[in-house]
Parts: structure tokens; C-alpha cells; sequence
């Protein structure tokens, strides 16, 4: 199912994957370089709403608007405040998440929305060749339980590169920003898609 928003940021759209027996929400965004085609969230819409999590992929403004650059940090955070009472409004609790500036989206704005955690998917640690750059104190300042799933070859930031901190990280092994993985690889996509799921999984019912 498919429900149209409007923020102050313009219009949202979200697409809605319903569990029989919800017992969650995971709302999750996409990045600045693309849409909810995205293969972990994919993956995620096709998995979790078995397990009792109904799965809301939100397109930002910008992309229903047909643009091809992001919006601002602060334009991105408004247009998810302005979602969110479509989310909260399953009356379940809500996981805020996102892949990339989505995540970075998530964690901003967790505690002002009340939501329960955060799921953030290929976390933007720094620019490529940036680690200077750092935005970790976005990710550290979630406020709530967090789940970073992160390629074990992202060059915005590999598992390695991340402080410690009050949160889990899963590894996708060769993975890059986008969660594939090279034939060369130990593991195919099909398997990192599935550490993918397999891990958020464990971590939602860790949360209950």
C-alpha cells in the first residue's frame, strides 16, 4: 500500500509492507544517490513483515519530487518529522532508520520523535578518503538502542574505523556502501543480504 504525505519539506511518500501481526514498525529511508530500490531495504520489506515488523519505506521529498541531488541535512530531517505522524500513527512502537543520509536522518532526530531505535544502514562515518570528516557524534547521539549494518569494504567507513560506543554493528563481509559484494567474494549477494536480515532480526527482538 502506498500513502501519499505532506510535509513542510513537500510531498513524502511511503509504501507500506504490513506484518499479520505487527508488533512493530521499521521505517527506513534511503540515501542521497537513491530510492527505496535499494537491495537491504528490499530485503528488509520482503523478511521482517513475516516475523511480525511491518516494513515502511519512505521516499524523502526530493526523490518524489524527481530530483536528482539531495536535500539539505536540515531540509531531510524536516521532511521526516513530517512522516512521522503517518508512522506513529500505527500505534506501535517505531524504529526510525535509513540507509546512508537516511541513517543520518534517523539519528538526528530519534529522541525528539520518540523513537524506540535506531537502524542505521551503511552509516556515512566520513567522506570517501575523509576520515578527518568525522560524523560519529551523530551516530553516538542517537540517544536510543542502535544497530549500525555496515559493508566490510565501505569506503565512507569500514567497521573498523568506528569508535566504540552504546550501540551493535553487524558486518557485511566485503561489503560495499550498497551492501554488495564482489564475485570474488567469500560470500554471495544472496548470503549478505541475508546478514542483513538475519541480524536485524536478532537485534528488533533483542529490543523487546
Amino acid at each position: 500500500m502506498i500513502e501519499i504525505v505532506e510535509t513542510e519539506a513537500g510531498t513524502a511518500r511511503i509504501t507500506w509492507h504490513r506484518a499479520e501481526d505487527a508488533r512493530l514498525v521499521l521505517a527506513v529511508s534511503h540515501g542521497a544517490g537513491g530510492g527505496i530500490e535499494a537491495r537491504d531495504l528490499q530485503a528488509l520489506a520482503r523478511v521482517l513483515p513475516g516475523h511480525g515488523v511491518t516494513v515502511a519505506l519512505v521516499e524523502q521529498p526530493w526523490r518524489v519530487a524527481g530530483k536528482k541531488v539531495a536535500a539539505a541535512p536540515k531540509t531531510l530531517d524536516t521532511g521526516w518529522r513530517g512522516i512521522w505522524p503517518a508512522l506513529a500513527g500505527m500505534e506501535l512502537p517505531v524504529i526510525s532508520g535509513g540507509r546512508s543520509a537516511g541513517a543520518r536522518v534517523a539519528c538526528r532526530t530519534a529522541t525528539e520523535l520518540g523513537a524506540l531505535a535506531v537502524l542505521a544502514l551503511s552509516f556515512p562515518l566520513h567522506p570517501p578518503g575523509r576520515p578527518e570528516k568525522s560524523r560519529a557524534e551523530e551516530l553516538l547521539g542517537a540517544g536510543v538502542p542502535t544497530l549500525v549494518v555496515q559493508g566490510g569494504n565501505d569506503p565512507f567507513g569500514r567497521p573498523q574505523e568506528f569508535p566504540n560506543g552504546a550501540y551493535d554493528l553487524v558486518e557485511v563481509p566485503s561489503g560495499d556502501h550498497g551492501l554488495a559484494v564482489p564475485r570474488r567474494a567469500d560470500i554471495t549477494q544472496e548470503q549478505a543480504l541475508e546478514i542483513v536480515t538475519d541480524g536485524v532480526l536478532r537485534w528488533v527482538a533483542s529490543l523487546a
